[in-house]
């Protein structure tokens, strides 16, 4: 089987709504509800049909697709610049030193700070692939697809780029830290607010969410110790961003926890090494693995593929050729996989 990342449509809504039904909550990029993905759907066919090329807030879906049966298999998101619409609230877990002279003592407390200060940020964020197919590096091809959209439409994204890794969710779909936290304030249970978040937008947060820091030695075990732990089922993609060179500064999910991945645009490695070149020949033979994109906006098309690359031009495989629909003359973008 082949498949492609290509540029989301509309007609591409029953896929996600049943691959959304299967994230199992904690997932706010990918609600199990129609009507909000169908205003996602719309909102991003508003931004690949947007040709100026500036900064402004953004929402880029794009899609994994079998090229034989034409089936939906995963997703993936871009957001230009957050926070610009709805405040993008975050807490920052730091550290308060006080020392007692009469005492001679030295207490740290870490606490948790409601922040705004990612705001401006690009994010990449809602991923899933279906289960079925969580084999064959197609998780790697969603993710590292979305650099090379960056790299070939760079001056739409910030400088700036974060990632939010989903926290921990119970068995019950609970979140310990929302439980620990929010929870008391707000009167309504994780799945609710994360549900209500999903489709209305955050703006209840700064409505009722307390401005004053959280000593994390007042919150309960369960909540202490998730805090900045990602979902079992995100620790690979937790890796995949710290090869990208995304690290964590101690930002994490005001819902669940999660942590907050953070990079300079620039440095992402799948941004700094890609390059374009024309195409030489399409039916490469032997080269080594690599990603290959090519088209912008609504045209992105990227998948894995064979290349010998001398710099000015570039060799590609006939499969690869074939799925992108590329030809002699054309001009892509490439990165070693």
């Amino acid at each position: 089987m082949t498949f492609r990342i290509r540029a989301s449509r509309p007609s591409d809504l029953e896929h996600l709504y049943e691959m959304a039904k299967l994230t199992g909550g904690g997932f706010t990029n990918l609600p199990a509800d129609r009507d909000a993905l169908a205003d996602k759907l719309e909102v991003s066919a508003q931004a690949f049909a947007n040709t100026q090329d500036t900064l402004t807030e953004e929402t880029f879906v794009l899609v994994l697709e079998n090229t034989e049966t034409g089936a939906v298999r995963g997703t993936c998101q871009l957001m230009t610049q957050v926070g610009q619409h709805w405040p993008f609230y975050s807490y920052r877990l730091n550290t308060l030193t006080q020392y007692s002279q009469e005492l001679d003592r030295t207490v740290r407390a870490e606490m948790l700070s409601l922040t705004t200060e990612l705001e401006g940020s690009s994010e990449v964020g809602g991923l899933f692939l279906h289960p079925n197919e969580r084999a064959g590096g197609l998780g790697l091809l969603l993710a590292r697809s979305r650099y090379l959209f960056i790299a070939m439409h760079r001056t739409r994204f910030a400088e700036k780029v974060i990632a939010e890794l989903r926290g921990i969710i119970d068995e019950r779909g609970g979140s310990p830290f929302w439980d620990g936290v929010a929870g008391r304030f707000f009167g309504m249970g994780f799945q609710e607010a994360d549900y209500f978040n999903a489709i209305n937008g955050n703006q209840f947060i700064a409505d009722l969410m307390p401005k004053h820091p959280v000593y994390v030695s007042m919150l309960d075990d369960e909540a202490k110790k998730v805090i900045g732990l990602p979902h079992p089922t995100g620790r690979a993609a937790m890796r995949m961003l710290e090869k990208e060179g995304f690290a964590y500064d101690g930002f994490v999910d005001i819902f669940d926890g999660g942590p907050t991945m953070i990079a300079r645009t620039d440095a992402v490695r799948s941004v700094a090494g890609s390059s374009e070149a024309t195409v030489s020949d399409v039916d490469c033979s032997t080269g080594e693995k690599a990603l290959i994109a090519t088209g912008r906006l609504s045209d992105f098309r990227c998948c894995y593929g064979a290349r010998q690359n001398d710099g000015e031009s570039v060799a590609v495989d006939s499969v690869a050729a074939d799925t992108l629909d590329i030809a002699k003359g054309d001009h892509v973008w490439s990165i070693e996989r």
